[in-house]
């Protein structure tokens, strides 16, 4: 994952290498999850990474107003340092504030660009594991899922952010929109269930289990660390932006080779932008190629194409929740069981 590409285009924050913070035993695992809100809960929006204006938030605002949400904007929005969304001492501060703070119900982070890496190890998550919260955000947003999902046992959300809702709904296709609207669904504990175009290469079968993942890039940055992936027994789900085949070959590779893929229940393949080869240096394989090429020596269910990640339709998913993952010759549906 290119990081001019993630600075131009608002993609979220290269987050921690497996950092617990200062949250206590790293092995302690915790039970709690976090609860469904109601209207007139509060959102917290803060900015552990690249700088967002509130007018860029606006949208996002709006739109969880409308909602029934009451929306509280931490420090660091509108804050810039550089490429920050202010000093490391003012994000950790703001971030700290907004996990700690009672009267703040779920969080939804700014945008991502770089710089959580700098401040994830200063963040104490002990009050958090008594009383969680949904954290919601994609991309760079997968180390802080791994680390609650594998380290912490606690659910979170990747979903769409503040840089991602709509100026103008009316230009946006109902898909988008019913993708935004899945994290409405998400908070309020609502039904989850999305359906995926089925793709050629699609391997049939029915699985379920935790669902777990996010940015391929970032599973590699997490690997043989603390927060590290735990697949076993888990429905897996990739995505990523602005890569080259060869290094997703080669990140599945590490996959393979790490064990990661040898015991999954199921395995989904989100949206994928890729880098178009130098010429002379075409890599000969797709990405169907090379995702079927690591799985072909086991059995589970493998969904191609599924609406999640650096995509217009980007729907909301549970992440550290039970799934059933169903693909059939000529269907694919994701449910989540709670």
């Amino acid at each position: 994952m290119d990081r001019k590409d993630f600075l131009h285009t608002s993609i979220p924050f290269i987050a921690s290498l497996g950092l617990i913070g200062k949250s206590g035993d790293p092995d302690e695992e915790s039970a709690a999850r976090p609860r469904y809100l109601k209207p007139g809960d509060t959102i917290g929006i803060t900015c552990p990474s690249g700088h967002i204006s509130l007018e860029e938030c606006e949208p996002a605002i709006r739109k969880m107003q409308e909602w029934g949400f009451v929306i509280k904007t931490g420090k660091t929005v509108g804050m810039r340092d550089f490429t920050f969304g202010g000093t490391d001492e003012e994000r950790t501060a703001d971030f700290q504030q907004m996990i700690d703070d009672d009267a703040v119900d779920a969080i939804m982070l700014g945008r991502g660009g770089y710089g959580a890496i700098r401040i994830l190890d200063r963040i104490d998550f002990g009050r958090f594991k008594k009383k969680p919260k949904w954290i919601m955000g994609f991309s760079d947003a997968t180390a802080i899922h791994l680390l609650l999902n594998s380290r912490l046992n606690i659910p979170s959300i990747h979903s769409k952010m503040c840089n991602s809702f709509l100026k103008d709904e009316s230009r946006g296709t109902p898909e988008q929109l019913d993708s935004i609207d899945s994290i409405r669904r998400c908070l309020l504990g609502e039904e989850m269930k999305y359906t995926a175009g089925t793709a050629l290469q699609n391997r049939t079968g029915v699985a379920v289990g935790k669902l777990v993942g996010g940015n391929l890039s970032l599973l590699q940055m997490v690997s043989d660390s603390r927060s590290d992936i735990k697949t076993d027994g888990k429905i897996l789900f990739i995505e990523d932006v602005g890569e080259y085949l060869y290094r997703l070959d080669g990140m599945l590779w590490n996959l393979l080779r790490a064990g990661k893929l040898d015991k999954l229940k199921g395995l989904i393949i989100g949206g994928f932008t890729i880098k178009k080869d130098d010429e002379g240096e075409e890599f000969g394989l797709t990405l169907y190629d090379i995702v079927m090429e690591k799985v072909k020596q086991f059995d589970y269910p493998v969904c191609f194409d599924f609406p999640v990640g650096h995509i217009r339709v980007n729907y909301a998913l549970k992440c550290g929740m039970p799934h059933k993952l169903s693909v059939y010759d000529n269907s694919a549906e994701l449910v989540s069981l709670q």
